[in-house]
């Protein structure tokens, strides 16, 4: 998963902070995440959810609700009706810079800003809630006894999550100004609610009165021991992963390639839009190759100087080994590290070359076993007698003809 940190206005010029999540190749929908009550997209749970949806090749773009995170804006100025506001900037913004959003994903609160927000959006074919209350007047539970300072000084202290937050009269007086059963009848979405029967914030009758009021199609989805912050990595990557093939139902069929075959005494390779993530077919086997994020790759696999040292680290161990047992050697094991790099020609005394930059593997041999001093010497010797070593200190040509 590749994580581009990008910024856009809500309605109030307020600059609000994001990431966008991109699969590995270009991604066939975009899905758009809201986080729980006083949470940020950096919320453990959040990413590990878009890492679950990027898997299955769906772009999300995460964000971070005025005054929390690293968006701008006063929290204590900000209500339910702001968030829903920012949630419909934010989906204006991927319409804008990339394409519409087709899965709007809730946690908690979120969850239920994005039931509210999801009818204004007609891109929208799939809405996903995990954890949500039915009502968005559920949050007044977390103020304790803080209500009545907060209707007699117009504001108060409530800590949250550890935290202190200042909440003001004005975010009371919002919250019963939302008519979300009203919302949740007109949706005309596919709607999935995933909730754990355990969750001590949001009890899992919110999950049942949501239910009751949507339209089909709907589904519910039970997360059984989880929190409702799915702190533990396998809940959260389990409804990620639930969500992504749920939602594959009510999305276009993404356009997949033929499927790559191999051929005898070749390797395949393809790489396609959206990254440098390449398919490989080594006869019957199959991995990938890709670049480090640091050059604009998604880190899927190996570089192709990788596989190349890895060919001579291979080939290394496997003859050292086919000597060992042609001699009797008492070798338990050979172990190679290689790695790859340019020098400068005037830094190598034993080259030909005498200018400008050559290529230089550098290889650290382990030899495990019963071995004399003078077996060891010999199998360092034959190190260098193995076919990929010579391969590459040989004259190499590579000749390259258009198929077709």
């Amino acid at each position: 998963m590749q994580s581009r940190k990008i910024t856009f206005a809500n309605d109030d010029g307020t600059v609000l902070s994001g990431l966008l999540d991109l699969p590995a190749a270009a991604p066939h929908a975009y899905a758009l995440f809201a986080h729980c009550f006083t949470c940020s997209k950096n919320l453990k749970a959040a990413t590990n959810i878009s890492r679950s949806l990027t898997d299955a090749g769906i772009a999300v773009l995460r964000f971070d609700f005025t005054g929390l995170g690293q968006s701008e804006g006063e929290f204590a100025e900000t209500n339910f009706s702001s968030n829903v506001s920012d949630l419909l900037a934010a989906a204006r913004y991927l319409e804008d810079q990339h394409q519409p959003a087709a899965i709007l994903v809730g946690h908690s609160l979120g969850g239920t800003a994005v039931l509210q927000a999801a009818p204004e959006l007609s891109s929208v074919a799939a809405v996903a809630t995990i954890g949500s209350p039915a009502d968005p007047a559920h949050v007044e539970h977390l103020l304790a006894g803080a209500r009545a300072d907060i209707e007699d000084r117009g504001q108060a202290e409530v800590r949250l999550g550890g935290r202190p937050f200042t909440i003001r009269r004005q975010f009371l007086k919002d919250l019963e100004k939302h008519d979300l059963p009203a919302a949740i009848a007109s949706l005309r979405k596919a709607l999935l609610i995933m909730h754990a029967p355990l969750d001590d914030v949001v009890g899992i009758d919110n999950a049942s009165r949501l239910f009751q009021a949507a339209k089909h199609p709907k589904s519910f989805v039970s997360l059984d021991r989880a929190d409702h912050l799915l702190s533990r990595e396998r809940d959260s990557r389990y409804a990620g992963r639930v969500l992504a093939n749920w939602a594959s139902l009510y999305l276009p069929a993404a356009d997949a390639p033929p499927p790559l075959r191999g051929e005898a005494g070749a390797v395949v390779a393809r790489t396609s839009t959206g990254g440098f993530k390449t398919d490989v077919v080594a006869g019957d086997h199959r991995l990938v190759a890709d670049e480090p994020a640091s050059v604009g790759g998604s880190n899927l696999g190996p570089t192709p100087y990788d596989l190349l040292s890895a060919a001579l680290a291979t080939c290394t161990t496997m003859t050292l080994r086919m000597y060992a047992e042609h001699k009797g050697l008492k070798l338990d094991s050979a172990t190679a590290k290689v790695s790859h790099g340019r020098v400068h020609a005037d830094d190598c005394e034993d080259c030909d070359t005498g200018q400008g930059k050559i290529d230089e593997f550098q290889r650290e041999l382990e030899f495990d076993g019963e071995l004399s001093a003078v077996e060891r010497k010999r199998l360092l010797e034959i190190a260098d007698r193995c076919p990929v070593h010579r391969t590459l200190e040989n004259e190499i040509k590579v000749r390259t003809q258009l198929k077709g």
